[in-house]
C-alpha cells in the first residue's frame, strides 16, 4: 500500500513561496523584502536549471508509456502544477514589487524606474554612459532564418523590431545582449531631493536607435534562456580536474529547460524568437519587462536609506573557545558553536593554530563548498608549506561550486597539499576535519565536525552547529572516514569497517536512525514517553518518512523542523502526532540536528545528512553524537525554540545564545 506523499517539487516551490512572503512583511526592512526577492528569483532560476529538466523528462515518459505507475512523485499532473504554481507566484512577485515595494521605495525619496519611460532631464546623463560605457559591451546580432543564435544560459537579452526609414513594410528582427559585465542598475542624478534608479535594461532601450542609424526601433522586448544545468559527473574518470571543468562548460550548452519573454511581446515575434533558440512549445514562459530579478540583491542604497536593512549584529563570544590555545582547550573538553549567533573566528583559529603549532604533524579535512577567498584553504597551504602533512577531500562535483573548488584544488596541489578528488557515483558530503598532535609516543587528536561547509562567506547568514571534539572514538572513527576516502572506492568494498560513534552513509546512517525511531516506537507501545525531534532541510526519502508515519501510528510524539522539501503529510489519520514546522528568516536554516528521548537517557547528534535519497544512498554524509550534556542541552533548547516561537524565532535564539556564554 503506498504511503501518503507529498509531491517534491511542490513542495520545494511552497518553501520558495514563503521566501517571497518574506518580501511581502511590511516588518521586515525595505531593503532586506528587496534581497528576499532576489532570492526567491535566483531559487526559482535554479529551479528551471535542475529540476524541471526532470519533470519534462518524466512527463514524456508517461505520456508514451502508459504502463508506468503514476505516484505523488512521478504523475502526468506534475507539469501543468508546477507550472500553474510558477504563474501564480509570479504573478504574486509581481504584484509585491510594483504594488508594495516600488512605492515604499517612492515613500523613502527614491524613485526606481520601473515600466516607465525615462525623464528627459535624464537623457543627457544616461546617453553619455551608453555611448562611453555600455556600447563597448554590446553585440547585436540580426536573425535570420538560416542563422541560428546560440544564447548564453540565464543571459539576458533584447528582441528589437526595426524598420529601415526608407521602407516600412521591411521588418528586421535584432537581438541585443544586455551586459553581464556592467552593474544591472545606476543611480542617476537627484532631481528635487528624489533620488533615481534605472536598469541597465531601460537605459538600453532609450538609447539603442544609435546602433542602428536608418532605421526605426518598433518593438523592443526582454527574454532570457535557462539551459538544463544537470551534467552527469558521477563517472568521471581520468584527470578528474580536467574532466570537470569539461562538464562545467557542457553545462553552458544545456538544451533549454525555459525561454521567459516579455508577455508584451507580439505573437510572430515570440515564435521566430523560440525558433531561432530552439525553444519547445512547452518550454515558454511568460514575464514581465525585466528578467533575471536576482539582481536586485545588488540595488544601489541611498546614504538616506542604510536604517532600511535588519541591524548589524555583533556575533557573540563563546567563553569556551575564546582562549589563548583552542587546541589545548579542545584537549579538555568538547566546544560547540552556533553559527551565525557566534563567532566565526574559532573555526578559522582552529585551523590556523593546525598550520602553525610544531607539534601538530597531520591535517585531514572535507570540502565541500570553499569560499572564493577561503581563509581556511590559506591555512592548509601553509600547513603544507611548514613541512605537516596535509590531506584535503574535495569534492568537484559540488553542484555550481564546481569552479572555485578547482581553482583552489590547482593551488592546494602546487603547495604540496595531498588532493583527494571526488569517488565515482558517489559525493562526499561530509563536513569533517581532523588534526593529529604529537605527544610523545603517542598521538593527540582534535576533530571537527560541523552541519554546513567550511565556509566563512555562507557562516555570516546560514545558521550552523560546529563541533570540537578530541573524544577518543569519534576522532579514532574520523580517522577511519579518511584513510576511507583515500581509496575512492565505492564503500561496498569497505563492509568491515565498522562505525559505532558515527553514524556515515552508505554504511550505518540509514541502519542506526532506523533502529532509533523502532526504540521510540518501542516504548510508546511499552506506555513509556517517546518522542523524536527532527531538524533537516529537506524530507524526501520514503523509507525514514514510513518510518516517521509507523511512529506516529504508535504514539510516538514527533517534531519536524524542516526547512525546503517536505514529502511527509502532516495533518492526517497515519500522522496525527507529527507537528512539522517551516522556518524562513533573516538567515537560512541550514543545521541538521537528531533528539531521540530514549525514555529519558536522550540521545543527540548533529551533522551534514538530510533524509533525501541522494543523501542517504549516494553520499557520504556524517553525523556525530553530542556526548557532553551541556552542549546536548544547548542543541534542545535551540531546537524547542524552534519549534514553539512561531512568531520571532531567529531573534530567540540569538537572545539565548548571547545568555548562554
Amino acid at each position: 500500500m503506498a504511503i501518503p506523499l507529498n509531491n517534491r517539487d511542490l513542495s520545494w516551490l511552497s518553501f520558495n513561496y514563503r521566501v517571497l512572503m518574506m518580501a511581502d512583511d511590511p516588518e521586515v526592512p525595505l531593503y532586506e523584502r528587496i534581497k528576499f526577492l532576489s532570492i526567491f528569483s535566483s531559487n526559482l532560476d535554479e529551479f528551471f536549471r535542475v529540476r524541471m529538466p526532470a519533470i519534462l523528462a518524466i512527463n514524456k515518459v508517461l505520456e508514451t508509456d502508459p504502463e508506468v505507475d503514476e505516484t505523488p512523485a512521478v504523475n502526468t499532473q506534475t507539469l501543468h502544477d508546477v507550472l500553474q504554481e510558477i504563474d501564480r507566484q509570479q504573478q504574486t512577485y509581481g504584484r509585491i514589487f510594483s504594488k508594495k515595494i516600488i512605492p515604499e521605495l517612492l515613500s523613502q525619496g527614491v524613485v526606481l524606474y520601473y515600466n516607465q519611460p525615462l525623464l528627459e532631464a535624464h537623457h543627457s546623463f544616461t546617453k553619455n554612459y551608453f555611448l562611453t560605457t555600455v556600447m563597448a559591451y554590446l553585440q547585436p546580432v540580426w536573425l535570420r532564418e538560416n542563422k541560428k543564435l546560440f544564447p548564453e544560459n540565464n543571459a539576458l537579452y533584447l528582441v528589437l523590431t526595426l524598420y529601415p526609414d526608407k521602407d516600412a513594410r521591411a521588418q528586421e528582427y535584432v537581438v541585443i545582449n544586455i551586459p553581464a559585465e556592467l552593474p544591472r542598475f545606476l543611480q542617476l542624478p537627484a532631481i528635487g531631493g528624489m533620488q533615481y534608479i534605472a536598469f541597465l535594461d531601460d537605459i538600453i532601450r532609450t538609447h539603442v536607435g544609435y546602433l542602428f542609424p536608418g532605421y526605426q526601433v518598433a518593438d523592443c522586448h526582454s527574454v532570457k534562456l535557462t539551459r538544463n544545468a544537470e551534467v552527469d559527473m558521477d563517472e568521471v574518470k581520468g584527470d578528474i580536474l580536467e574532466e570537470v571543468e569539461t562538464f562545467i562548460r557542457k553545462r553552458e550548452l544545456g538544451v533549454p529547460t525555459r525561454l521567459l519573454y516579455d508577455s508584451n511581446i507580439p505573437a510572430p515575434l515570440l515564435d521566430f524568437v523560440a525558433k531561432q533558440f530552439e525553444v519547445l512549445p512547452s518550454e515558454l514562459v511568460a514575464g514581465g519587462r525585466y528578467h533575471n530579478l536576482k539582481d536586485l540583491a545588488n540595488l544601489p542604497k541611498p546614504a538616506t536609506l542604510l536604517h532600511a536593512e535588519y541591524p548589524k549584529v555583533v556575533p557573540a563570544v563563546n567563553t569556551a573557545a575564546a582562549t589563548d590555545r583552542l587546541l589545548d582547550k579542545v584537549l579538555q573538553e568538547d566546544i560547540l558553536i552556533h553559527l551565525p549567533y557566534q563567532q566565526y573566528d574559532y573555526i578559522l583559529r582552529f585551523f590556523n593554530e593546525a598550520a602553525l603549532d610544531k607539534d601538530v604533524e597531520e591535517i585531514y579535512i572535507t570540502l565541500y563548498r570553499i569560499a572564493s577567498g577561503s581563509q581556511i584553504a590559506q591555512a592548509l597551504i601553509s600547513a603544507a608549506k611548514n613541512g605537516k602533512k596535509v590531506t584535503v577531500f574535495v569534492e568537484l562535483k559540488a553542484r555550481f561550486d564546481e569552479a572555485n573548488n578547482v581553482r583552489w584544488s590547482k593551488k592546494l596541489k602546487d603547495a604540496g597539499v595531498k588532493l583527494i578528488y571526488s569517488i565515482p557515483g558517489m559525493k562526499v558530503h561530509a563536513k569533517t576535519a581532523l588534526v593529529k598532535r604529537r605527544k610523545g609516543y603517542n598521538w593527540e587528536y582534535c576533530g571537527l565536525i560541523a552541519t554546513g561547509n567550511f565556509n566563512e562567506t555562507t557562516a555570516r547568514f546560514y545558521t550552523d552547529h560546529v563541533l570540537f571534539t578530541s573524544h577518543i572514538g569519534i576522532t579514532r572513527e574520523m580517522e577511519l572516514l579518511f584513510l576511507y576516502l583515500q581509496s575512492r572506492e565505492q564503500p561496498s568494498a569497505y563492509n568491515f569497517l565498522e562505525f559505532k560513534h558515527l553514524l556515515v552513509a552508505q554504511f550505518n546512517m540509514t541502519s542506526r536512525f532506523t533502529a532509533f525511531i523502532d526504540r521510540e516506537i518501542k516504548h510508546a507501545r511499552e506506555g513509556l514517553p517517546a518522542k523524536c525531534t527532527i531538524k533537516i532541510n529537506n524530507l524526501q526519502e520514503v523509507g525514514m518518512i514510513s518510518k516517521l508515519y509507523e511512529a506516529s501510528k504508535a504514539g510516538v510524539q514527533v517534531d519536524l523542523i524542516v526547512r525546503s522539501i517536505n514529502c511527509l503529510v502532516p495533518g492526517i489519520e497515519d500522522s496525527e502526532n507529527i507537528r512539522v514546522i517551516q522556518i524562513v528568516g533573516r538567515y537560512l536554516e541550514h543545521p541538521r540536528v537528531f533528539v531521540f528521548h530514549n525514555n529519558g537517557e536522550e540521545e543527540v547528534y548533529m551533522g551534514s545528512a538530510d533524509w533525501m535519497n541522494r543523501n542517504l544512498h549516494r553520499r557520504i554524509e556524517v553525523c556525530t553524537p553530542v556526548y557532553n550534556p551541556a552542549l546536548q542541552q544547548q542543541l534542545k533548547d535551540i531546537l524547542a525554540i524552534q519549534v514553539n516561537d512561531r512568531v520571532h524565532p531567529q531573534e530567540a535564539i540569538q537572545d539565548y545564545v548571547k545568555n548562554i556564554m
